[in-house]
């Protein structure tokens, strides 16, 4: 008991050494770098997927995308890369800049404010982004 180092950083340390062992590029792997394999979808394919299409009378894909924006958000904007792909998707489906900004607000009531920043600054990121870039 004698070693002063934080259990945390042991434990990220292990885990790294463990990674190179595996494979050597997971070294450098990002979270943006697995985004880009997930090409936006479709208006269309979303509103079919998860729009009106098999329940008529339920929520389009432009809502369900802005609900599941704000859950992320109440979570703590701790999930980068869903934030991210589900606001890219979100403005595809049909949501304004306004709309996002207003949902991650909304969100902000109940995650609180780190969330609620947190939250934008991946949006912004995405929303000031050229628009091939979202593609």
């Amino acid at each position: 008991m004698s070693d002063p180092r934080n259990p945390f950083e042991e434990m990220m340390r292990l885990g790294q050494q463990w990674a190179r062992a595996v494979n050597p590029a997971l070294e450098t792997f990002t979270p943006k770098g697995f985004e880009a394999l997930w090409p936006t979808m479709p208006r269309d394919l979303m509103e079919a997927m998860m729009g009106k299409t098999f329940n008529p009378e339920g929520l389009d894909a432009r809502t369900r995308l802005l609900v599941t924006l704000a859950g992320l958000t109440i979570l703590g904007a701790q999930a980068e890369a869903q934030v991210r792909l589900t606001v890219r998707h979100a403005i595809e489906a049909g949501a304004t800049r306004q709309e996002v900004a207003e949902t991650i607000a909304l969100a902000g009531m109940f995650g609180g404010v780190p969330a609620m920043t947190r939250a934008m600054e991946l949006a912004r990121g995405v929303m000031d982004a050229p628009e091939e870039d979202r593609a």
